[in-house]
């Protein structure tokens, strides 16, 4: 599939085989991403320890702050690529790839600085306790001096299936989890690194994985590619890119904040098992939730490549398949939790007592996930058409709404299942919030196409 051929398919191949042209790699890459972040859960759990695994659910908030910064460069400036594309503006397509490039450089790299300047008083911040602090900031100080590599992967990742190509950047991915995997083993138990092992192995998989990106784009045969004259960053660009990419921005930053209290909530009412009970759960949840990511990432071209030029029909036809897909992917992810938490949890650890809250907790967390396909599918559907501030107010109701205030208050009636069911409860009122949304897009919809 040449790049010339690839933006022209966009708009004239029929949308349900080009949806599964461009998600299936993408849920492969998804999938794949989210198994070697489990395969380090498994690796810790049960070579280093349960607390080990209550260290790296601590870190989750951080890795969210870091996401935030990434998801904001590398989505808005696909999404912006998608549409310029749809546009025949080759040339400002360029720039914008220039521009992520730098703005990955510049972020990634002052993220990751201020991050190892106040490693421990983060931690302690988001939750950490005596008992794990040592192993959050043994995975951490590793994490936070690769993290311009890691941003850089994930934005040339983005740019790539925005591009028209998810194959490459399915195999990107999945080299990083084959890697991962294979030095996973040696690093925390022939070297006897512990979890500090687990962190190496992921920094250098992703750093492997981005010199083939960056052979990839060197290529001046591709109709966007690295070149001098287009890294010299432009405010028009720059402001593009960040707004477009405030809402997963703003989503991975409540994330972070509602992660934070969440910690703290767990630790107060459960203590550091049920935090690591919590992050087993994540884990386990994070594949179904990566699936569906990788839907949406296969709607993502197809959608903003249709809205900029301007075939509704389309934008709609691929916004419906990419609901289904998704509804069926997250009522499974209800399925499993419901039905087979235990199961889940012993791929994990062999702890009795975090078994047990694993159990127990994990068929409510979940039981309104059936409908959360949807609500992610609709979501991310405005963002790829540009519609940004619908998609930041989703990702904020659902974050600081529904989820936060409830958060503070049942814990303090129903103890630990209040931190449970406040998190299924943000999920329900979340969804039926997103309807209301989309119902009113596709009335705009039929007006234009009238």
């Amino acid at each position: 599939m040449s790049a010339m051929k690839s933006p022209t398919e966009l708009g004239t191949k029929p949308v349900g085989k080009l949806l599964l042209q461009y998600a299936i790699p993408a849920i492969i890459a998804m999938t794949a991403s989210s198994l070697y972040n489990m395969v380090d859960s498994i690796f810790i759990g049960h070579g280093v320890g349960a607390l080990a695994i209550s260290g790296l659910a601590i870190t989750f908030p951080l890795m969210n702050l870091s996401a935030a910064f990434g998801a904001m460069v590398g989505v808005g400036g696909g999404t912006m690529i998608s549409v310029k594309l749809g546009q025949k503006d080759h040339i400002t397509a360029q720039n914008i790839l220039g521009n992520i490039i730098t703005l990955n450089l510049i972020l990634g790299i002052l993220f990751g600085a201020i991050c190892l300047a106040f490693m421990d008083p983060i931690l302690v911040f988001f939750g950490a306790t005596p008992d794990i602090l040592p192993y959050a900031h043994d995975y951490m100080v590793i994490i936070m001096l690769g993290n311009v590599i890691t941003h850089m992967y994930l934005g040339l990742n983005s740019v790539l299936r925005s591009a028209g190509h998810p194959r490459i950047a399915m195999g990107a991915t999945i080299f990083t989890v084959v890697i991962n995997s294979i030095l996973d083993p040696i690093f925390i138990w022939t070297l006897g690194m512990g979890i500090q092992g687990a962190a190496l192995a992921t920094i250098l998989s992703q750093a492997l994985a981005l010199g083939y990106q960056i052979w990839r784009f060197n290529n001046p045969n591709e109709v966007i590619h690295i070149k001098k004259g287009y890294f010299k960053l432009k405010r028009k660009i720059v402001g593009s890119v960040l707004s477009i990419g405030m809402s997963p921005f703003l989503m991975n930053l409540a994330a972070c904040m509602v992660s934070t209290i969440v910690n703290q909530s767990l630790a107060s009412y459960g203590g550091d098992l049920a935090i690591g009970a919590y992050g087993v759960v994540n884990r386990i949840v994070f594949i179904f939730i990566m699936v569906t990511i990788g839907i949406n990432q296969g709607m993502q071209p197809i959608a903003g490549y249709n809205y900029g030029a301007k075939q509704y029909d389309r934008v709609i036809k691929v916004l419906k398949f990419t609901i289904f897909f998704a509804s069926i992917v997250t009522t499974v992810s209800c399925i499993v939790g419901v039905f087979f938490p235990k199961l889940c949890a012993q791929m994990f650890t062999d702890d009795a007592t975090m078994i047990d809250i694993i159990c127990h907790s994990m068929p409510i967390i979940v039981v309104f996930h059936w409908m959360i396909g949807f609500q992610i599918a609709t979501s991310n559907f405005f963002q790829s058409i540009g519609h940004a501030w619908k998609a930041i107010f989703l990702s904020l109701s659902r974050q600081l709404i529904f989820l936060l205030p409830p958060l503070l208050i049942l814990p303090q009636w129903l103890g630990l299942d209040g931190v449970w069911w406040t998190m299924a409860g943000s999920d329900f009122a979340a969804t039926f919030t997103t309807a209301i949304l989309l119902y009113l897009q596709m009335k705009t919809f039929k007006k234009q196409m009238a």
